[in-house]
């Protein structure tokens, strides 16, 4: 079996549940040891350090022989969960496909990447520049691995190796998490002149929120990302059948694209509430930003475009172009100075409850890896 597929069995077998996520996971601490005894027995020098208690990043640097670009290959060591999942831990290969929790999203990313640094290693290292191999913490959650990362290291450009079946994605979408909440008074059901309901009242909200939706997803698309859009994810409220409600509380996600202003979210959202308040004056409502994260799209113009392109080239993959609607740590190291590109092994079942990468696709994203470091780096 090629060394790569033995190596990416091994992390496949590792449980990195997120913590965060799932309460009681593992989180990275055993998959981070493995990643940094496979970077010093290829020779690399590593450092590890926690971008939170318990949750550690690792990083391994080859050093070329003499001055040129720096290049960082990034990638997540958590999963999500595995409720529903079948054997998540047990790495089986059927028809050209490795099955297992986080085989495609993306220790199969994380295995070309540890391939190639160990193929570089072994075959001499670099003639120029440097190599920093980075698997960070916390991706599927806060991505305090990244933000640590960035904290303390810098390149030239960056690799990020989530899935993207083998296409050079140059953009990514954005999210903002926003918590919305209506105010009623609680009453007697019998009682309607006592009583004010929240629920109501939110779906008031709702009908605005659901036409803001059409009018996001009728603009220009962008060429790789397609629309903004929004959902409601979660709602609550009420007390019982018989109560008014006096507090409804909606939870919704929405989704950005590159051009967008970076609080677009909050704007719209205040704005109808603003209406609704407008239309009642009783109406009590508010609204908060849970989370945010900005869209990302690479320079055209940077250099680690046309390298990336001429390294698929000679590792015999077409050369594809476009973006990825989920959001991805490219983000977090553009936006601190490190043009980023998202590419890495395809495969299916991300997030879900059954999950594999394609191997032929893991071994031909370790040799675009290995071409790319060395041309790129290579240059003044």
């Amino acid at each position: 079996m090629d060394p790569t597929i033995n190596l990416l069995r091994q992390l496949v077998a590792i449980d990195s549940v997120n913590p965060s996520l799932v309460p009681g996971g593992t989180g990275e601490r055993a998959i981070a040891a493995a990643i940094e005894s496979e970077l010093r027995d290829a020779g690399l020098d590593v450092e590890v350090a926690e971008a939170a208690s318990g949750r550690p990043n690792v990083v391994g640097i080859l050093k070329g022989r003499m001055p040129g670009r720096s290049l960082m290959l990034c990638g997540h060591m958590d999963t999500v969960g595995v409720t529903g999942f079948n054997s998540p831990f047990d790495p089986v290969i059927k028809d050209g496909r490795l099955f297992g929790r986080g085989a495609q999203d993306m220790k199969g990313g994380l295995a070309a990447m540890l391939g190639a640094a160990r193929a570089l290693a072994e075959s001499g290292g670099l003639a120029a520049g440097s190599l920093i191999l980075a698997a960070v913490a916390d991706e599927e959650y806060a991505s305090l691995g990244a933000e640590a990362l960035v904290a303390h290291y810098h390149a030239d450009a960056a690799i990020v190796a989530e899935p993207t079946d083998l296409v050079i994605a140059t953009a990514h979408k954005g999210f903002s998490w926003i918590e919305i909440v209506t105010q009623g008074v609680a009453a007697h059901g019998s009682r309607p002149t006592e009583g004010r309901d929240a629920i109501l009242r939110m779906g008031r909200v709702l009908a605005r929120l659901e036409t803001l939706d059409r009018e996001l997803q009728s603009k220009k698309p962008h060429p790789s990302l397609g629309t903004p859009s929004l959902h409601a994810s979660l709602i609550t409220g009420g007390l019982e059948l018989s109560t008014y409600p006096d507090r409804c509380v909606l939870r919704m996600e929405r989704r950005t694209i590159p051009g967008e202003r970076d609080n677009i979210a909050d704007e719209e959202v205040r704005a109808i509430l603003d209406a609704v308040r407008a239309d009642d004056d009783d109406f009590l409502g508010s609204a908060q930003v849970m989370f945010n994260r900005r869209p990302y799209e690479t320079p055209a113009e940077h250099l680690i475009l046309k390298a990336l392109e001429a390294a698929v080239t000679k590792a015999g993959v077409p050369v594809r172009l476009g973006g990825v609607s989920f959001w991805t740590d490219a983000a977090i190291l553009g936006y601190a100075g490190i043009p980023s590109v998202v590419f890495g092994p395809g495969g299916a079942g991300l997030h879900g409850a059954e999950e594999y990468v394609k191997i032929d696709e893991v071994l031909a994203c370790r040799q675009t890896f290995i071409q790319l470091t060395r041309d790129f780096c290579s240059r003044p």
